[in-house]
């Protein structure tokens, strides 16, 4: 499928990771156009970025003359534009299941982890990087224990994703905080759902294809800082 879609991404950050998963699940092409995060102070913070995407962060989805922030609209977009296949259970209640997984990723653990978050830490607050370390942590195994418990006690964790035997919006909110985890050498034995669920959905070539070790602006001398069933 042919499309103009333009995507301001960060090899590393989990909002656009998410994103990448949603248009290579949807085999829908689209050309990357890098944002470092940390390089020369942010290049999210320079006036041209600025001025299409406000908020100084990362994705930016252009299409056409819409521009479009923010991980979880870009998906919702992207689901009604190009229904096919689905993001989204077409079951109300599993639909509803689906959005509570991934906003526990998307509103409670990432945003007290982010970037800006952890910068703040160090500059402003003066924290070590053991302390930060700590900070994320924290917020990383709070946030799992009550997803862990969630996907126990799910009627609709019926094969091996986050609901029935399909991909949905959850797994690709779920899998780059992992993703973020392992970064941090966060042990997730306490996790077997959601390492299993992680484990199955990398042995997918469209979540390969969406992983930080693939993209135009992945490092030369990155290493993979996930493998299967080692986190």
């Amino acid at each position: 499928m042919t499309t103009d879609y333009q995507l301001y991404s960060y090899y590393r950050s989990s909002c656009a990771y998410r994103v990448r998963l949603a248009l290579a699940y949807k085999g829908l092409s689209y050309t990357t156009h890098p944002v470092h995060l940390v390089r020369n102070g942010g290049e999210q913070h320079k006036p041209e970025y600025a001025e299409l995407n406000p908020q100084e962060q990362v994705p930016t989805l252009v299409d056409g003359d819409l521009v479009l922030t923010q991980s979880m609209a870009i998906m919702d977009y992207l689901e009604e534009k190009h229904p096919l296949p689905p993001i989204l259970p077409a079951d109300i209640k599993q639909r509803a299941y689906v959005r509570q997984i991934s906003l526990i990723m998307v509103a409670d653990i990432h945003p007290i982890n982010n970037l800006k978050i952890l910068q703040h830490l160090s500059t402003d607050l003066g924290l070590s990087q053991s302390q930060k370390n700590d900070w994320y942590a924290k917020w990383i195994v709070q946030g799992f224990t009550a997803t862990e418990k969630l996907l126990e006690r799910s009627a609709y964790r019926t094969g091996a994703f986050v609901c029935g035997d399909q991909p949905t919006m959850a797994d690709f909110c779920l899998i780059p905080q992992v993703y973020n985890a392992a970064r941090y050498e966060i042990n997730l034995d306490a996790f077997p759902i959601i390492r299993a669920i992680n484990d199955h959905c990398l042995t997918l070539p469209f979540f390969d294809d969406a992983s930080p070790e693939k993209q135009p602006d992945t490092p030369e001398d990155h290493r993979p800082v996930f493998l299967k069933g080692k986190v």
